[in-house]
């Protein structure tokens, strides 16, 4: 198959559109921060749900793209690191403090700011991404953290311990599955990532009785990613120097 040239206008105006396509998550942040403080926490879910499909395709375009040869100018992975803070810490934590999912006082902001505050240290990390695909400490996933607190009804001091341990994890340097881009497993993850969007959406549509197959089967993804990460980061490396 050809190869695109690298230096036609119309792959550079796609390149470009892509990025338009990225930055559009900057905008759901807001409007879910907007739907936060009008205390509609289920629109605030939706609109995190499609941030989640931009920032799962927005990559896979990118390398088909081969926008970083077309616009070498722009720094497309800094756009997408604001995006994610954003969508990904952020909004959710915005979303958190507003609904009162969290302590009141000064003890709830306290917990508000650790998750901002061990995000801002990842995202700043040059080996957050690893080589070999991989998430480096826990990948300030605060979105899926409020989509649960938010759909099983957590209490405030159950969120709360969550909030503090998932900000250390921050810290551990366990290798966390990156869906779309770790090669083990890369078709079960895949799989098993839209099964998981699917059942997020379908869990949106029951609120407030979500059905508890479907919180089960959501669950179990959780379950999977875990196993599998810290599979990869321990047993994986010790099995190949045996």
């Amino acid at each position: 198959m050809r190869e695109p040239f690298v230096g036609s206008t119309r792959l550079r105006l796609a390149g470009l559109a892509l990025h338009a396509y990225t930055a559009s998550g900057t905008v759901l942040a807001l409007l879910i921060v907007i739907a936060a403080v009008d205390g509609d926490a289920v629109r605030a879910l939706w609109l995190g749900l499609a941030a989640l499909v931009i920032d799962g395709t927005d990559g896979m375009l990118a390398r088909r793209l081969r926008v970083k040869e077309t616009i070498p100018w722009f720094d497309g992975a800094m756009l997408d690191n604001i995006v994610d803070y954003l969508t990904y810490a952020f909004a959710p934590i915005v979303l958190l403090w507003t609904g009162g999912y969290l302590p009141s006082g000064s003890w709830g902001a306290v917990l508000a700011a650790l998750p901002l505050l061990a995000s801002s240290y990842q995202f700043c990390r040059v080996d957050a991404k690893t080589d070999d695909h991989f998430f480096l400490g826990f990948p300030s996933y605060w979105n899926v953290v409020a989509f649960y607190v938010v759909v099983l009804g957590l209490a405030p001091a159950v969120t709360g311990t969550i909030l503090v341990v998932c900000s250390i994890l921050v810290f551990v340097p366990v290798k966390y599955v990156y869906p779309s881009r770790t090669k083990a497993f890369r078709t079960m993850n895949l799989v098993s990532t839209a099964i998981w969007l699917a059942a997020y959406a379908l869990l949106l549509t029951q609120m407030p009785d979500p059905h508890p197959l479907v919180v089960a089967v959501s669950l179990a993804y959780l379950v999977y990613y875990a196993v599998l990460s810290l599979y990869l980061t321990f047993w994986v490396p010790r099995r190949r120097a045996v």
